[in-house]
């Protein structure tokens, strides 16, 4: 059976299906089982759910075992995509949020919330626009079958200047003095969700290429590809079971966030993949690159939002309502660069 008719095949092929099913689902389980929704939410540390930590590791762990560590040196030859995720996650997408934020909710959306309720849901807005994602990108770039070592190094450069970078970003656009940066949050984020899965799929990697086969590491990850769109779904109902009382009470609300989170997501990436198209970046760098720039770090934006503005700010809904919206956008974007691989340069290493 070929892998286009295999049923991972299909199931992948039907994925938006899968997680639009999840959503109704973990709404539906939000809504019947409040009280174990609320258990599973208690089990975090430092701002990161434990379990949906878990799902997450279950989604990045296949793609960490593709990566060839042998190969990393040679990712600064390539250097555009990593220009390209770099410049836009920090010197366009988070001053594009605050803009979009002020004209949505000063201007258009000024009569239909208040003075003070604006002005939380744009800092939430900001918040968001100042994390880059750390962990979802890899399930992203895997679904459009990225250049996995190249993904990590994007993903790993971007840790590394969100450290110094975040906390004088989102000061500046939020007009205060002094940002507490949630360390625990952030160093817990890489280490659940990058350092861990790396050095599994490390150990991994090495026990399978003992005989010097790589038909043995294809074997292996076509095996365990499933586990990352199972960790995905999964993922998706905890996610929306979270947030189901609020989804149903506040549905304007979450409405008016989610318009200009949509356009600044689709914006940005826009962005980054005409950015590469023009430069002449493979397709298995540049959409990647594309999709790092516009999924955001969702844990550290709730972190931040919940110690400035209080858990029932309106600026901890939009980092909420990021969330929300996040996975069906990434995936309409996943499906949208699969469509036009075929306009992009194809990678003369491959």
């Amino acid at each position: 059976m070929s892998a286009d008719h295999s049923p991972m095949g299909l199931f992948e092929r039907y994925l938006s299906v899968w997680v639009g099913l999840c959503i109704a689902l973990g709404v539906g389980l939000g809504l019947l089982l409040p009280d174990l929704f609320q258990m599973i939410a208690a089990l975090e540390y430092a701002r990161v759910n434990l379990v949906v930590a878990v799902f997450i590791w279950v989604m990045i762990y296949p793609m960490m075992v593709n990566i060839d560590f042998a190969s990393l040196k040679d990712v600064g030859k390539k250097p555009k995509g990593l220009c390209i995720t770099l410049v836009v996650n920090w010197l366009i997408k988070p001053f594009t949020m605050a803009a979009l934020g002020v004209l949505f909710f000063e201007y258009v959306f000024a009569g239909l919330v208040s003075p003070q309720d604006a002005k939380e849901y744009i800092a939430g807005m900001i918040l968001l626009g100042v994390a880059p994602c750390t962990a979802m990108v890899f399930v992203w770039s895997q679904l459009v079958k990225g250049d996995a070592n190249y993904t990590l190094v994007q993903v790993s450069v971007n840790d590394i200047i969100m450290v110094f970078a975040f906390a004088p970003i989102a000061a500046l656009l939020l007009g205060v003095s002094d940002i507490i940066v949630p360390w625990e949050t952030l160093l817990l984020s890489v280490v659940l969700y990058v350092l861990i899965p790396l050095g599994a799929g490390y150990m991994t990697r090495k026990v399978l290429d003992g005989s010097q086969s790589e038909a043995r590491i294809s074997h292996f990850t076509a095996k365990v590809k499933p586990l990352s769109v199972m960790g995905l779904l999964a993922t998706v109902v905890l996610l929306f079971g979270f947030q189901a009382e609020t989804i149903v009470e506040k549905p304007l609300v979450i409405a008016l966030i989610a318009v200009p989170l949509l356009i600044q997501s689709y914006g940005i990436f826009a962005i980054a993949y005409g950015w590469a198209y023009m430069w002449r970046v493979p397709f298995n760098t540049a959409a990647p690159a594309a999709l790092i720039g516009t999924s955001n770090f969702f844990e550290l934006a709730v972190a931040v939002s919940i110690g400035l503005f209080g858990l029932n700010s309106g600026a901890a809904l939009a980092t909420v309502v990021g969330v929300l919206v996040e996975v069906p956008v990434m995936l309409s974007l996943v499906a949208l660069a699969n469509k036009t691989r075929h306009h992009f340069a194809v990678d003369e290493a491959k």
